[in-house]
């Protein structure tokens, strides 16, 4: 905690150096049993350092020991890391419009939806809310059970059963 405390107070570079010798290895290790590849701990490991040393004041040793805040940071820039490796890149996009859809596809889609329709109308009235609520509502079973005061294992039950009768009405 002093080194940071130094870091922070008055840019201390030995402090930093000694911080960085200490858990840049434990950090990039971390990072590769996390699952990255030797490269992404290498290079999310210098971020993680950087950001160590630019964002010092924002330490808080009341909140964390400084190896949880660093091990916090490395994580999330894990996640940042395998969020951009997931985005495409700009050039990978498509220009233009999308070609049009074959009108065959367009046909099974509307037989499908009406399918379905008539499936979620069969559905007991009870069970049918539930899905509504959850897939065109777009409410978590909490949030459903909040709103209709009926108990969280009922609603995945119902839900769990509506689901059920629905897959088997679509085959």
């Amino acid at each position: 905690m002093a080194h940071v405390l130094r870091i922070r107070s008055a840019q201390d570079k030995t402090a930093f150096a000694e911080l960085f010798r200490h858990f840049a290895p434990r950090v990039k290790a971390f990072l590769i049993k996390s699952g990255s590849t030797p490269s992404q701990a290498e290079e999310c490991t210098q971020e993680v350092m950087a950001t160590l040393w630019h964002k010092a004041h924002l330490f808080d040793p009341s909140r964390a020991s400084v190896a949880t805040w660093v091990y916090t940071i490395a994580r999330n820039r894990r996640i940042d890391l395998l969020r951009k490796e997931r985005r495409p890149e700009p050039e990978d996009l498509t220009w233009g419009p999308e070609a049009e859809p074959d009108q065959a596809d367009i046909v099974s889609l509307q037989q499908e939806t009406a399918h379905l329709r008539e499936a979620l109308k069969a559905l007991p009235q009870a069970q049918r809310e539930l899905i509504e609520k959850a897939y065109f509502g777009d409410l978590s079973h909490r949030e459903i059970a909040a709103q209709t005061g009926l108990p969280l294992g009922t609603i995945k039950s119902r839900i769990r059963l509506a689901l059920d009768r629905l897959r088997h009405a679509m085959k």
